[in-house]
């Protein structure tokens, strides 16, 4: 007997064009309720705190922290490397999922496209606070000047300013290249003519027309092209920050691949985390649908299990390099006075994951919404583990020290979340979460292929 494999409709329901634009727009056309009202206000008065911890850092400098002369980097890179991580899901949704025409992605791909731009925000903020003094980023942009003095092009941190703008940017043009048909869209939906003017200013005067589209589609692929290499770019190019330096635990090739399928592991749990809440609270369960998640739950298990084997890599070339700095650095980490930050990073990263394996918890939002929360956490960890265990014991048992942050670096760190939430609640007022002319495009065919295959009765083979 063979048996054809039913897939499932990526949309829900017997949908018109109608009905799609219709729910979709319906949290913009809306009046925002009491829910938004009190996580925006709560979101932008934790986001105020931050900045003010951050004015608090600038008028009184660096010593407000927890940082001393052994432990350099500590919080404020910490939640860099982690913030730029985040960032990842959106890019790689976008970019390399629409060159390999993965249609579920299209029910997703505008939040975590807009979660990409906020998450980037985020991480600029912490390079310029840990600088010390913010005119000091006069001197991080490589154009000559009146004391002819030039960056050093040689420090991976200069390349980091490069990728993570370039990353901005590409972001930015390819999320707002996606909005342009569906800004047409509410801009014919809107009631008031300010609105109305506004909207056709976003879309750029957006009439649907054949060269319309055929522009907008070629520039979606050209920005997906260039959006691609970014993907494994950026987080490599961070990964050198640590990669090219001698001390323990730090100067290994693995960094690249194993910081890359890092940052697209915590960015598809950070994607799963708001899209599981944003479609209960928007009513969109029939079209971020139970098959959204466990396509993204596939890709959590390939890239967990890559940062499980990175790390046992990592561990089996400190004792194969027979070099005593590098088993000391490594069997610090496990049994060190910060021993339980590495095991709470192995339990959420390496262990935790592997549940997925099972269908029922992968397609059951309540655990996949836990275990996302999970992944983030035990993501943050593995960064501290990498700054904070490599720098408190390094070669000289005479300058180890340890580290413990401040009441200012915890605020700095909880106002970046404000400051994420509060775009994003912003996001969702302003713009569908949908992208509508992608789903519309997926709609109808997902439904009939769905209703054939799955009225087409198995038949017995050539006999």
């Amino acid at each position: 007997m063979q048996v054809s494999q039913v897939r499932e409709p990526l949309i829900n329901g017997e949908k018109s064009y109608e009905n799609i634009t219709s729910d979709v727009m319906a949290p913009v056309r809306a009046k925002p309720g009491k829910l938004w009202f009190l996580g925006f206000g709560i979101s932008a008065l934790v986001m105020l705190a931050g900045f003010a911890a951050i004015a608090y850092t600038v008028w009184f400098g660096i010593g407000t922290w927890g940082v001393n002369r052994t432990i350099g980097w500590g919080w404020s890179i910490t939640n860099f490397v982690w913030w730029v991580g985040i960032g990842h899901a959106g890019t790689f949704i976008s970019a390399i999922l629409l060159l390999f025409r993965q249609k579920w992605r299209t029910s997703i791909n505008r939040a975590a496209e807009a979660m990409t731009l906020f998450a980037v925000m985020c991480a600029g903020l912490f390079p310029l606070i840990h600088m010390g003094r913010l005119p000091l980023a006069f001197f991080i942009f490589p154009y000559p000047n009146t004391r002819e003095l030039w960056v050093n092009f040689n420090s991976p941190l200069l390349w980091d300013v490069f990728a993570i703008t370039t990353y901005l940017l590409v972001s930015l043009l390819f999320w707002y290249m996606g909005l342009i048909p569906d800004l047409g869209t509410i801009r014919d939906r809107m009631k008031t003519l300010w609105k109305k003017k506004a909207y056709n200013f976003l879309s750029f005067g957006w009439k649907g027309s054949a060269r319309h589209w055929q522009r907008h589609e070629s520039m979606s692929l050209v920005l997906a092209g260039l959006a691609a290499p970014l993907v494994l770019s950026v987080h490599t190019i961070v990964s050198f920050d640590f990669a090219t330096s001698v001390i323990p635990g730090w100067h290994t090739t693995i960094f690249p691949p194993y910081f890359v399928s890092g940052a697209v592991f915590s960015g598809f749990a950070m994607v799963l985390t708001l899209m599981i809440v944003t479609r209960r609270a928007l009513n969109l369960q029939e079209y971020i649908t139970v098959g959204h998640v466990e396509s993204m739950n596939k890709v959590i298990i390939a890239t967990g299990s890559i940062v499980g084997i990175a790390y046992i890599t990592e561990l089996f070339m400190a004792w194969y390099s027979g070099v005593e700095y590098e088993r000391y650095a490594f069997i610090n980490r496990a049994m060190g006075p910060y021993a339980w930050a590495y095991w709470i990073m192995m339990t959420c990263n390496v262990i935790s994951p592997q549940l997925l394996w099972i269908k029922k918890l992968r397609r059951n939002l309540t655990f996949t919404f836990i275990l996302s929360i999970f992944i983030n956490i035990g993501m943050w960890f593995e960064r501290f583990v990498i700054v904070v265990t490599s720098l408190h014991r390094d070669y000289l048992p005479s300058s180890w020290s340890m580290y413990k942050p401040t009441w200012v670096e915890v605020a700095i760190f909880l106002g970046t979340f404000g400051l994420f939430f509060t775009l994003f609640f912003l996001f969702i007022r302003i713009f569908p979460v949908i992208a509508l002319a992608e789903v519309k495009s997926v709609a109808k065919s997902s439904a009939r292929k769905f209703i054939r295959k799955s009225s087409k009765k198995s038949k017995p083979e050539n006999e």
